[in-house]
Protein backbone atom coordinates (compact mmCIF):
# COMPACT_ATOMS: atom_id res chain seq x y z
CA UNK A 1 0.00 0.00 0.00
CA UNK A 2 1.61 3.44 -1.41
CA UNK A 3 2.16 5.95 2.01
CA UNK A 4 0.55 8.82 1.46
CA UNK A 5 0.89 12.14 3.71
CA UNK A 6 -2.52 11.53 5.13
CA UNK A 7 -2.03 7.91 6.43
CA UNK A 8 1.27 9.64 7.99
CA UNK A 9 -0.57 12.52 9.73
CA UNK A 10 -2.86 9.70 10.99
CA UNK A 11 0.30 8.04 12.40
CA UNK A 12 1.46 10.61 13.99
CA UNK A 13 -1.77 11.84 15.68
CA UNK A 14 -1.90 8.22 17.34
CA UNK A 15 1.81 8.24 18.58
CA UNK A 16 2.06 11.95 19.75
CA UNK A 17 -1.11 11.35 21.78
CA UNK A 18 0.34 7.82 23.31
CA UNK A 19 3.38 9.77 23.99
CA UNK A 20 1.50 13.24 25.92
CA UNK A 21 -0.33 10.44 27.43
CA UNK A 22 2.80 8.61 29.08
CA UNK A 23 5.13 11.49 29.69
CA UNK A 24 2.76 14.59 30.37
CA UNK A 25 3.63 15.56 34.16
CA UNK A 26 0.69 15.57 36.60
CA UNK A 27 -0.58 19.77 36.51
CA UNK A 28 0.26 21.81 39.14
CA UNK A 29 -2.32 23.34 41.28
CA UNK A 30 -2.23 27.37 39.48
CA UNK A 31 -1.45 25.75 35.85
CA UNK A 32 -2.67 27.68 32.86
CA UNK A 33 -4.92 24.87 31.54
CA UNK A 34 -6.76 22.33 32.87
CA UNK A 35 -5.59 19.19 30.51
CA UNK A 36 -3.08 16.72 32.33
CA UNK A 37 -2.02 16.54 28.95
CA UNK A 38 -0.62 20.14 28.73
CA UNK A 39 3.22 19.10 28.33
CA UNK A 40 4.17 20.38 24.79
CA UNK A 41 6.16 23.73 25.54
CA UNK A 42 4.03 26.57 22.98
CA UNK A 43 8.03 27.61 21.84
CA UNK A 44 8.36 24.49 19.91
CA UNK A 45 4.03 24.73 18.25
CA UNK A 46 5.23 28.31 17.00
CA UNK A 47 7.91 27.26 15.32
CA UNK A 48 6.40 24.69 13.49
CA UNK A 49 3.81 26.90 12.81
CA UNK A 50 6.41 29.83 11.75
CA UNK A 51 8.17 27.31 9.55
CA UNK A 52 4.44 26.69 7.71
CA UNK A 53 4.07 30.20 7.02
CA UNK A 54 7.74 30.44 5.62
CA UNK A 55 6.81 27.77 3.30
CA UNK A 56 3.25 28.91 2.23
CA UNK A 57 4.41 32.70 1.93
CA UNK A 58 7.38 31.35 -0.24
CA UNK A 59 5.28 29.14 -2.13
CA UNK A 60 2.80 32.40 -2.75
CA UNK A 61 4.79 34.95 -3.93
CA UNK A 62 7.87 32.56 -6.01
CA UNK A 63 5.27 30.26 -7.98
CA UNK A 64 1.93 32.68 -7.81
CA UNK A 65 3.16 36.49 -7.75
CA UNK A 66 6.76 35.90 -9.05
CA UNK A 67 6.08 34.02 -11.95
CA UNK A 68 2.01 35.31 -12.10
CA UNK A 69 4.09 38.83 -13.19
CA UNK A 70 5.42 36.98 -15.86
CA UNK A 71 2.25 35.99 -17.77
CA UNK A 72 0.67 39.04 -16.70
CA UNK A 73 -1.40 38.64 -13.26
CA UNK A 74 -1.39 41.71 -11.46
CA UNK A 75 -1.16 41.87 -7.82
CA UNK A 76 -1.68 45.25 -5.84
CA UNK A 77 -2.17 46.78 -2.06
CA UNK A 78 -5.61 47.67 -3.17
CA UNK A 79 -6.45 44.44 -4.30
CA UNK A 80 -10.29 44.36 -2.39
CA UNK A 81 -10.92 47.90 -4.41
CA UNK A 82 -13.76 47.80 -6.68
CA UNK A 83 -11.91 49.15 -9.68
CA UNK A 84 -8.65 47.26 -9.23
CA UNK A 85 -8.28 43.44 -10.75
CA UNK A 86 -5.12 42.31 -8.99
CA UNK A 87 -4.46 39.82 -6.25
CA UNK A 88 -2.98 40.46 -2.66
CA UNK A 89 0.72 41.46 -2.52
CA UNK A 90 1.79 39.33 -0.01
CA UNK A 91 2.16 40.49 2.64
CA UNK A 92 -1.57 41.03 2.49
CA UNK A 93 -2.09 37.39 1.83
CA UNK A 94 -0.47 37.02 5.53
CA UNK A 95 -2.89 39.49 6.51
CA UNK A 96 -6.19 37.76 5.04
CA UNK A 97 -4.47 34.35 7.09
CA UNK A 98 -4.17 36.12 10.44
CA UNK A 99 -7.77 37.49 9.70
CA UNK A 100 -9.14 33.74 9.57
CA UNK A 101 -6.88 32.79 12.26
CA UNK A 102 -8.49 35.85 14.55
CA UNK A 103 -11.77 34.21 14.13
CA UNK A 104 -11.11 30.73 14.87
CA UNK A 105 -11.82 29.39 18.57
CA UNK A 106 -7.82 29.03 19.05
CA UNK A 107 -6.58 31.97 20.33
CA UNK A 108 -3.51 32.22 18.11
CA UNK A 109 -1.84 35.93 17.74
CA UNK A 110 -0.40 36.73 14.28
CA UNK A 111 1.40 39.84 13.26
CA UNK A 112 3.40 40.95 11.06
CA UNK A 113 5.20 43.72 12.08
CA UNK A 114 8.53 45.98 10.35
CA UNK A 115 10.74 48.65 11.60
CA UNK A 116 10.57 50.31 8.38
CA UNK A 117 6.74 49.76 6.93
CA UNK A 118 4.68 50.80 4.55
CA UNK A 119 2.08 50.88 6.16
CA UNK A 120 2.09 52.81 9.66
CA UNK A 121 0.20 50.09 11.49
CA UNK A 122 2.51 47.59 10.57
CA UNK A 123 4.97 49.80 12.98
CA UNK A 124 6.81 47.95 16.16
CA UNK A 125 6.25 49.61 18.95
CA UNK A 126 5.91 49.60 22.92
CA UNK A 127 7.91 46.96 23.96
CA UNK A 128 8.30 44.56 21.05
CA UNK A 129 10.33 47.17 19.73
CA UNK A 130 12.97 46.00 21.41
CA UNK A 131 12.74 42.64 21.11
CA UNK A 132 12.71 43.25 17.43
CA UNK A 133 16.21 44.90 17.34
CA UNK A 134 16.99 42.03 18.95
CA UNK A 135 15.76 40.03 15.67
CA UNK A 136 17.48 42.83 13.43
CA UNK A 137 21.24 42.23 14.73
CA UNK A 138 21.09 38.63 15.33
CA UNK A 139 18.81 37.80 12.27
CA UNK A 140 17.49 34.94 14.68
CA UNK A 141 14.16 34.82 16.57
CA UNK A 142 13.05 35.88 19.93
CA UNK A 143 10.74 33.80 22.21
CA UNK A 144 9.23 35.58 25.51
CA UNK A 145 6.85 36.48 27.55
CA UNK A 146 4.67 40.01 26.43
CA UNK A 147 3.77 41.25 30.10
CA UNK A 148 1.45 43.85 28.83
CA UNK A 149 -0.22 41.45 26.57
CA UNK A 150 -0.10 38.61 29.20
CA UNK A 151 0.70 36.28 25.94
CA UNK A 152 4.08 33.68 25.17
CA UNK A 153 5.14 34.82 22.05
CA UNK A 154 7.79 34.63 19.21
CA UNK A 155 9.46 36.59 17.35
CA UNK A 156 10.61 35.40 13.49
CA UNK A 157 12.38 37.34 11.08
CA UNK A 158 11.18 38.23 7.92
CA UNK A 159 13.74 38.07 4.93
CA UNK A 160 13.59 39.68 1.50
CA UNK A 161 14.21 36.05 0.25
CA UNK A 162 12.81 37.35 -3.51
CA UNK A 163 13.57 40.28 -5.74
CA UNK A 164 9.36 40.22 -6.24
CA UNK A 165 9.04 41.54 -2.19
CA UNK A 166 12.47 43.57 -2.71
CA UNK A 167 11.75 45.73 -6.08
CA UNK A 168 7.98 46.06 -4.24
CA UNK A 169 9.22 47.69 -1.24
CA UNK A 170 11.97 50.12 -3.12
CA UNK A 171 9.34 51.08 -5.89
CA UNK A 172 6.40 52.01 -3.49
CA UNK A 173 5.66 55.99 -2.86
CA UNK A 174 5.60 55.30 0.77
CA UNK A 175 8.59 52.96 1.41
CA UNK A 176 10.61 54.75 4.06
CA UNK A 177 13.41 52.37 2.67
CA UNK A 178 14.28 52.63 -1.04
CA UNK A 179 17.46 50.39 -0.97
CA UNK A 180 16.29 46.88 0.37
CA UNK A 181 18.74 43.70 -0.81
CA UNK A 182 18.04 40.17 -1.01
CA UNK A 183 18.47 38.46 2.55
CA UNK A 184 17.58 42.03 4.27
CA UNK A 185 15.70 41.52 7.25
CA UNK A 186 12.41 42.97 6.17
CA UNK A 187 10.59 43.06 9.75
CA UNK A 188 9.73 39.95 11.79
CA UNK A 189 6.27 38.11 11.70
CA UNK A 190 4.63 37.46 15.40
CA UNK A 191 3.20 34.72 17.08
CA UNK A 192 1.42 34.79 20.34
CA UNK A 193 -0.91 32.37 22.68
CA UNK A 194 -2.00 32.89 25.75
CA UNK A 195 -0.74 29.52 27.45
CA UNK A 196 3.22 28.39 27.90
CA UNK A 197 2.12 24.93 27.48
CA UNK A 198 -0.56 22.84 25.33
CA UNK A 199 -1.39 19.54 24.66
CA UNK A 200 -1.41 17.14 21.80
CA UNK A 201 -4.62 17.91 20.58
CA UNK A 202 -4.24 21.31 20.75
CA UNK A 203 -1.32 21.52 18.99
CA UNK A 204 -2.64 19.63 16.42
CA UNK A 205 -5.67 22.04 16.74
CA UNK A 206 -3.65 25.09 16.14
CA UNK A 207 -1.94 23.66 13.25
CA UNK A 208 -5.17 23.14 11.66
CA UNK A 209 -6.13 26.99 11.94
CA UNK A 210 -2.83 28.34 10.38
CA UNK A 211 -3.54 26.11 7.70
CA UNK A 212 -7.06 26.86 7.44
CA UNK A 213 -6.38 30.72 7.70
CA UNK A 214 -3.58 30.03 4.59
CA UNK A 215 -6.67 28.45 2.70
CA UNK A 216 -9.17 30.79 3.14
CA UNK A 217 -6.07 33.61 2.59
CA UNK A 218 -6.24 32.22 -1.23
CA UNK A 219 -9.56 31.73 -1.35
CA UNK A 220 -10.04 35.33 -0.82
CA UNK A 221 -7.68 35.58 -4.12
CA UNK A 222 -9.79 33.17 -5.96
CA UNK A 223 -13.13 35.03 -5.16
CA UNK A 224 -11.34 38.42 -6.50
CA UNK A 225 -10.50 36.53 -9.91
CA UNK A 226 -13.99 35.63 -10.39
CA UNK A 227 -14.72 39.85 -10.80
CA UNK A 228 -11.61 40.37 -13.27
CA UNK A 229 -12.72 41.24 -16.92
CA UNK A 230 -9.63 39.16 -17.84
CA UNK A 231 -9.59 35.74 -16.44
CA UNK A 232 -7.00 33.83 -15.89
CA UNK A 233 -7.41 29.95 -16.05
CA UNK A 234 -8.46 28.13 -12.50
CA UNK A 235 -7.54 24.43 -12.14
CA UNK A 236 -4.43 22.60 -11.49
CA UNK A 237 -2.07 24.97 -14.15
CA UNK A 238 0.23 27.18 -12.29
CA UNK A 239 1.46 30.39 -13.90
CA UNK A 240 4.55 28.40 -14.74
CA UNK A 241 2.25 26.87 -17.47
CA UNK A 242 0.44 30.17 -18.59
CA UNK A 243 -1.85 32.40 -18.02
CA UNK A 244 -3.09 30.18 -15.16
CA UNK A 245 -3.17 30.00 -11.25
CA UNK A 246 -4.36 26.70 -9.44
CA UNK A 247 -7.31 26.40 -7.87
CA UNK A 248 -7.87 26.01 -3.89
CA UNK A 249 -7.67 22.12 -4.05
CA UNK A 250 -4.05 22.22 -6.12
CA UNK A 251 -2.31 25.11 -4.12
CA UNK A 252 -3.32 23.64 -0.54
CA UNK A 253 -1.69 20.32 -2.06
CA UNK A 254 1.62 21.82 -3.29
CA UNK A 255 1.75 23.39 0.20
CA UNK A 256 1.04 20.25 2.13
CA UNK A 257 3.34 18.30 0.07
CA UNK A 258 6.33 21.47 1.04
CA UNK A 259 5.43 21.36 4.36
CA UNK A 260 4.15 18.44 5.88
CA UNK A 261 7.27 16.15 6.09
CA UNK A 262 8.93 18.19 8.76
CA UNK A 263 6.08 19.11 10.55
CA UNK A 264 5.26 15.66 11.11
CA UNK A 265 9.01 15.01 12.01
CA UNK A 266 8.52 17.93 14.65
CA UNK A 267 5.68 16.05 15.99
CA UNK A 268 7.18 12.49 15.92
CA UNK A 269 10.76 14.20 17.50
CA UNK A 270 9.01 15.66 20.60
CA UNK A 271 11.47 15.95 23.34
Amino acid sequence: MKITSGHLMALVLVLLIVWAFVSSPAPLPDSETTSADASIPIRQVLETIAAENDIVRTLYTKSIVGTGKKVGLRFDEDWKDENVQAGPLPALFLREAANSIEIDPIPLGLFLGSHQPIARSNQFSGSQAPIFAKVLENRSAEHFYDGTTGRWTAMFPDFASVMACVNCHNDHPDSPKKDWALNDVMGATTWSYPREHVSSTEYLDIIRAVRAGFRDAYLGYLTEVQSFDEKPEVGQRWPSDGFAIPDEATFMTEFKRLASAATIDRLIEQP
